[in-house]
């Protein structure tokens, strides 16, 4: 208890909210041990929502995904005209990053441009656009493998007049595109490694420097589009990647004088364990007084730039609540227990599996409670479903015993799990392991909070897997 009280002012600090090198300025602790997040004068109490509309569930912040993006165009705006740097900043969201209505239409608010890598996520901008959403100077970069069906569709996007702009990945996409009437790109794989989640040794996208170098004279050809990786680490990689791509920007430019933009694509990374990281502001100058000094010492205009920095936008405008459902004591182990929650995270956190991704998990009551050693496991059936923060473990309060008298209350005893920076990628990964609901979704956005989506039933599960109502007849 003497340690609870000599901790007791430095809540916000002990759980590295309110921070903005972590992402987590937008969030707090109450004189109740809630956790809250803040949007202007509203003040939404997570602990609150969470018991009025269930879990699992998902909490979107539209002003979080709005804020970052005006944040990320203003660095990059004021350092352009700090370093004298003639060439125009662009943000391309990646769409596959969250594909979700109401993250597309807040970026597209704030002036982000759009990145599609399939047709079916080009249908739903050809949606967006034909119910007059965002209007035609919006330009579409279309990456990925392309199908018929995909390049049918920007042709046809095109021929009605929106700004589309597909990306070369290989020398067949090369001969399908050599008659397009518009702006065309070329994605290049530089030959070059980055400390990232990325395989460069076996790198399947994008045409090799050689082939780059090697194309014909393209009278329309005006971006030069490289990918690092996700997540990249250092900033260090970042720099070498942009770097090493200009010059291949400048070798290609002499065959292609119409080439006037360098697409440095995504990766840069997210603080997920709330450690010392590198900053957007800190890197965004840095590359523009990079891409100047370079464009100057060879002679030719400084490109515009463009960045698809999705994950680093997103990630932090969501945030998965869970309620601990029960405990079970482990012998020996980094954690005293198990903590038993009412989702899953192979289902609804599939990076939880498929990367060994640490979460920020924090309680999101009792948040000035005793604390325990936890490990935390989801309700599927499957030994994997489970998050450990790698081995180490989860701080949470002890379940079932008497909280000091400051302590949250009306929650009627639920223990509530908030997991932070989920809005990246975790949505379109999703599954429906042990035939599982999807979390809710709700926006909190203005002060109110919406249903984004309901809670799945099993009778709507089962129509997913071929059943219906008749098949028990």
């Amino acid at each position: 208890m003497k340690k609870i009280k000599k901790l007791g002012k430095n809540w916000r600090k002990f759980w590295k909210l309110g921070v903005e090198e972590f992402n987590t300025q937008f969030f707090s602790v109450n004189k109740e041990g809630e956790l809250t997040a803040t949007e202007g004068h509203h003040i939404y109490n997570i602990s609150d929502i969470a018991q009025k509309y269930g879990t699992p569930l998902q909490i979107i912040f539209p002003f979080i995904i709005e804020d970052r993006l005006k944040d990320l165009i203003g660095y990059f705006q004021a350092y352009m005209k700090i370093y004298g740097y003639k060439g125009k900043f662009f943000y391309h969201y990646p769409m596959k990053v969250n594909q979700n209505k109401e993250f597309i239409l807040s970026l597209l608010s704030e002036g982000a441009n759009l990145e599609v890598t399939s047709v079916n996520e080009l249908s739903l901008v050809k949606k967006l656009w034909e119910g007059e959403r965002f209007n035609s100077k919006i330009r579409v970069l279309c990456n990925g493998p392309k199908t018929e069906a995909y390049l049918d569709l920007i042709e046809e996007l095109r021929s009605k007049g929106m700004n589309i702009v597909p990306i070369m990945e290989c020398l067949d996409e090369v001969e399908r595109l050599s008659k397009y009437k518009g702006d065309v790109g070329v994605r290049v794989d530089l030959n070059i490694k980055t400390d990232s989640h990325w395989d460069k040794k076996f790198d399947r996208f994008g045409l090799s420097e050689k082939d780059a170098l090697a194309l014909g004279k393209m009278k329309n050809l005006r971006v030069m589009h490289y990918h690092m990786g996700s997540q990249i680490k250092t900033q260090k990689s970042i720099f070498e990647g942009v770097k090493y791509g200009f010059e291949i920007y400048k070798q290609l430019q002499k065959t292609h004088p119409s080439l006037d933009t360098l697409d440095i694509g995504g990766g840069f990374g997210v603080p997920y364990e709330k450690k010392k990281f590198y900053t957007a502001k800190g890197v965004s100058s840095k590359i523009i007084k990079t891409l100047k000094n370079l464009s100057d010492k060879a002679g030719i205009r400084h490109p515009n730039l463009v960045v698809e920095w999705g994950q680093y936008i997103v990630a932090p405008a969501q945030v998965t609540i869970y309620k601990v459902l029960s405990e079970k004591i482990i012998p020996k182990a980094n954690a005293k227990a198990w903590y038993i929650v009412d989702g899953s995270f192979m289902n609804d956190l599939k990076d939880t599996w498929a990367i060994h991704q640490k979460w920020h998990a924090i309680p999101a009551n009792n948040m000035q409670g005793v604390l325990k050693t936890t490990w935390l496991a989801g309700s599927t059936c499957d030994s994997d479903d489970k998050y450990t923060a790698g081995g180490n473990y989860i701080l949470l309060p002890k379940l079932h015993e008497k909280q000091p008298a400051r302590t949250n209350v009306r929650s009627g005893g639920d223990q509530f799990v908030a997991i932070l920076d989920t809005g990246a990628y975790q949505d379109g990964l999703s599954s429906h392991h042990c035939l599982l609901s999807n979390p809710m979704k709700i926006i909190a956005q203005d002060g109110m909070i919406k249903i984004a989506r309901k809670r799945e039933t099993g009778e709507s599960i089962g129509r997913l897997f071929g059943w219906t109502n008749g098949d028990h007849k």
